[in-house]
C-alpha cells in the first residue's frame, strides 16, 4: 500500500545520498594527477608543452612511462566513483525510496561529475585536462551499458593513433564514435529499449561533446598541419618547455 508519510520522508534522505555521491565524484575527478606527478619532479606542467593537465602533455615533460601512469590514474578516477556508486551507493539509495530509473540518473550524474572534475578541477582554478581518460573510466564502470561501447571506441582510438600518430585526432574520432556505437548496440539488443535507456544516449552524446569542445585548439592545429605527432622519440626534458611557444600538443 502507498504510504504517504514514507514518501514525504524518503526523498529528502535520497537527496542527501545524491548530493554526496555527485560531490564526491567531482572531487575525485578533480584530482590533477598529471600536475601532481610533474610537481613531484620539480616541474609545473602548466608551463610545459601545451600547458594541458593531462597524460599526453605529462609524457612530453617526464617521458612516456609517467604518461602511462597518469593515464591509468585518470581512468581510475572515473572508474572508481562508478563502481562505488553501483556497489555501495545503490543499495542505500534503493532502501531510501529511490527507483531503478532514478538510480540510473544518479549513476550517470556521478559519471558526468567525475569528468567535469577533471576538466574543471577546483584545485587548479577550474583549468584541467580534456576528459578523455576519465570519460573512458566512467564508461568502463557503467556496466553493461557503456562498457562494450567504450572498449570498441578505444579500439578505434588505438587504430587511428597507430595510423596517423595524433593523440588528439584519435581522441576526437573515438569520442565521436561512442554514441554511434552505443546507439547501434541498443538498437540491436533485444533486451535494451531506447524508450527506457534514452538517458544513456543523452549522456553518451553530452560527454563526447565536452571532449570535442576541449579539443578545439587541437582541431585548429590539425587543420593547420601543426599538431604534434607521437612515436617520434622522446624529446629532452630541457627542451620540453619550448613547445609552449608553438602551442603544439594535446
Amino acid at each position: 500500500m502507498y504510504d504517504a508519510r514514507r514518501s514525504m520522508v524518503q526523498p529528502f534522505k535520497g537527496q542527501m545520498v545524491v548530493v554526496t555521491a555527485i560531490v564526491a565524484a567531482y572531487l575525485a575527478g578533480a584530482i590533477p594527477f598529471a600536475y601532481i606527478l610533474a610537481r613531484a619532479h620539480g616541474k609545473d606542467l602548466r608551463s610545459i608543452g601545451s600547458g594541458n593537465i593531462g597524460a599526453t602533455n605529462l609524457s612530453r615533460a617526464l617521458g612516456r612511462r609517467w604518461g602511462y601512469v597518469c593515464f591509468i590514474l585518470d581512468v581510475l578516477k572515473g572508474l572508481i566513483p562508478m563502481l562505488v556508486t553501483l556497489m555501495g551507493v545503490k543499495p542505500i539509495f534503493l532502501q531510501r525510496g529511490g527507483t531503478a530509473m532514478q538510480f540510473l540518473w544518479l549513476w550517470l550524474a556521478v559519471g558526468c561529475a567525475a569528468v567535469m572534475g577533471h576538466v574543471f578541477p577546483v584545485y587548479l582554478g577550474f583549468k584541467g585536462g580534456k576528459g578523455v581518460a576519465t570519460s573512458f573510466g566512467v564508461a568502463l564502470g557503467l556496466w553493461p551499458y557503456f562498457t562494450g561501447s567504450a572498449l570498441a571506441a578505444s579500439a578505434i582510438w588505438l587504430a587511428v593513433l597507430l595510423i596517423w600518430r595524433y593523440v588528439s585526432l584519435a581522441s576526437i574520432i573515438a569520442a565521436s564514435s561512442f554514441p554511434i556505437i552505443l546507439g547501434t548496440a541498443i538498437g540491436l539488443s533485444p533486451r535494451w529499449e531506447i524508450q527506457a535507456l534514452w538517458p544513456l544516449m543523452l549522456v553518451a552524446t553530452v560527454i563526447p561533446l565536452i571532449v570535442l569542445v576541449m579539443h578545439r585548439s587541437n582541431i585548429r592545429r590539425l587543420h593547420q598541419g601543426t599538431e604534434h605527432r607521437v612515436f617520434q622519440g622522446r624529446q629532452p626534458d630541457d627542451t620540453a618547455s619550448t613547445h609552449g611557444s608553438n602551442g603544439q600538443g594535446a
